[in-house]
């Protein structure tokens, strides 16, 4: 899994190896038509294009910005190279049945992914702080300290009653799904001897609650009797963390594989070397190796729809794509709706768009700064202590940034407040804590960022060159520099980071093409659902986190994968599935 927290890249420019090995690929220049044209070069998009190649499909993959992967995509100042989102993944590196989706297209595609692995992150809450280690028995340590002796034996009992559902939740590998009648041959019938089994394994009670895995997971938490704040706080973070809604908005499937993943004996995180960009370029070449092609600066303007059928593309330079056999939006679901032609829509279909609630958009963080700020010469005279000539009197050394910095850090200022209100949750990734090589030697990168809790509405019609503008962004971004110091340390100085970015929902919009910079639809679990993957008008699909099963990288993997199995045939789709052992 990952947290899907997506960010603006600040500049157009890329790390040396990836220009030398594979952007000027990259550059190739939209040819006329393809079996699928692909909008989009998010990971939903780029599993979608690339599985469409594996297929045998003539898949061209069209991106608007001038670097592939949405939000996960990366970018590199004075050496520094930044992840523009996702930070949190576990599961990259598994195989078989039950493997993250992600990774299950990565087999597919005869792609590896190396990566670091480690087990914990830094917490700073208002109890205090703590370093939170996952696995079965770790956290209980933590509890005992800060929560008590009641917040361990609900913590207990959930993990009895959620990790046993596991098994339903992961019986089925998102690889095997499709949006037509076929899947019953590539999914129920294939599968349904483990399915059983595993019912058989959980018990009555389980399998009882296994029903509830489409439901939100507060009524698992209300149905065990879970009343302890800290508990409930505990869990609504790591929902928020996941999905971007709290508990009582999650899908219980959704929590219950994250549980799965994080609590079981001999898990553990993963940090690709490479950082965000590794996916992208991984996924980049498995379209490529089976010949699907991707063409950068190639914004599409509207979908071209003929006989009520979507049968290309309109790029913004006046050429037509024309698509075969299907066109893919990766786009949200609002900026698909701008680019179809309004006649050519049902009122039906624009009124569901047009009344789904958004998820606020982000404030982002992006610093570069020296691992070891305050490890300097000094030179003591007359009581003052001289650093590069500039005279610090009367004043301690400063502090060293700790060794053991830790490459994630959740900072949450007030639990009352609720993890979904504004300026209150903030992340922060250090990347270059497990992979040196993404900032320059000696050097640490960094990202904070507040989680899909950002109002658009403050920054509606602002100028970005205007000084109400840069005013704004000082004010929102002070309490992630706050949080960074607290989770940094005294060692950290805001006057020595050497890059310092600063992104707006305004940024997150511009960059990313994302509906008022939004994080996603906020569908909350039991009273709606995240729409499928066909649309009204035939020969048109959607894919990524405004359709099934939501936000998040091993979301937005799956949907790319259902779209690609759904336009090939069961065959194909079976002997892929025998390809790679699943």
């Amino acid at each position: 899994m990952s947290t899907m927290m997506a960010a603006p890249s600040l500049v157009r420019c890329y790390s040396s190896y990836r220009n030398d090995l594979m952007k000027s690929k990259w550059k190739c220049k939209a040819e006329g038509e393809a079996d699928v044209v692909v909008i989009g070069s998010g990971v939903g998009g780029l599993c979608c294009g690339a599985l469409l190649a594996r297929y045998g499909e003539d898949v061209l993959v069209v991106e608007s910005h001038d670097q592939p992967g949405g939000a996960a995509h990366s970018f590199d100042i004075k050496g520094y190279k930044f992840d523009s989102g996702p930070s949190l993944f576990s599961g990259l590196q598994s195989r078989g049945p039950q493997a993250n989706p992600l990774a299950q297209v990565l087999d597919a595609l005869g792609e590896t992914l190396p990566c670091a692995t480690y087990d914990s992150w830094m917490v700073h809450i208002p109890e205090g702080q703590f370093l939170s280690r996952i696995g079965p028995t770790e956290f209980f340590k933590d509890l005992q300290q800060y929560a008590g002796p009641n917040a361990v034996h609900e913590w207990r009992k959930l993990l009895d009653a959620v990790l046993p559902l596991s098994a339903a939740a992961m019986a089925l590998p998102p690889l095997s799904i499709r949006g037509d009648w076929g899947v019953l041959s590539t999914a129920a019938a294939r599968y349904a001897p483990s399915l059983f089994k595993s019912f058989l394994q959980m018990g009555p009670r389980s399998a009882l609650g296994a029903t509830k895995l489409l439901r939100p997971f507060s009524e698992i938490l209300d149905d065990l009797q879970l009343k302890d704040p800290f508990v409930r706080n505990w869990i609504d973070l790591l929902s928020f963390l996941l999905a971007g809604v709290k508990a009582n908005s999650v899908l219980s499937a959704e929590m219950v594989y994250m549980f799965a993943e994080w609590y079981k004996p001999g898990c553990c995180l993963e940090y690709p070397l490479h950082g965000s960009a590794a996916i992208v370029d991984a996924l980049v070449r498995g379209l490529e190796k089976f010949g699907g092609r991707i063409s950068l600066q190639s914004h599409v303007e509207n979908i071209v729809v003929e006989n009520d059928r979507a049968i290309g593309v309109k790029l913004r330079s006046g050429q037509f794509l024309r698509a075969k056999k299907a066109v893919v939006s990766n786009a949200s679901m609002w900026d698909t709706l701008k680019l179809l032609p309004k006649e050519a829509v049902a009122k039906s279909f624009s009124d569901r768009i047009n009344t789904t609630p958004q998820c606020d958009s982000f404030m982002h963080l992006h610093l570069g700064f020296d691992a070891e700020q305050h490890k300097t010469s000094n030179v003591t005279h007359a009581g003052c202590i001289f650093k590069f000539q500039v005279a610090v009197c009367h004043h301690p050394p400063f502090e060293d940034i700790p060794n053991d910095l830790g490459i994630h850090h959740i900072v949450v200022n007030d639990w009352k407040r609720g993890v979904d209100a504004d300026q209150n949750v903030v992340l922060i990734s250090i990347p270059s804590v497990l992979s040196p090589n993404l900032a320059p030697h000696g050097k640490h990168v960094l990202h904070a960022y507040m989680p899909g809790t950002e109002p658009f509405d403050l920054w509606e019609g602002l100028d970005r060159r205007s000084a109400e503008y840069r005013n704004l962004k000082a004010e929102r971004s002070e309490v992630m520099w706050k949080a960074v110091e607290r989770a940094v340390g005294g060692g950290f100085s805001r006057e020595k980071c050497e890059v310092k970015l600063v992104g707006s929902p305004l940024t997150h919009e511009r960059f990313l093409r994302r509906n008022r910079g939004t994080y996603g639809p906020a569908v909350q679990a039991g009273k709606d659902t995240f729409p499928g993957h066909s649309t009204p008008i035939p020969q048109l699909y959607c894919c990524g986190d405004s359709t099934f099963p939501g936000i998040g990288i091993p979301a937005v993997a799956a949907s790319g994968a259902i779209v690609a199995n759904s336009l090939v045939s069961v065959s194909q789709h079976s002997n892929l599935l025998d390809a790679i052992g699943i």
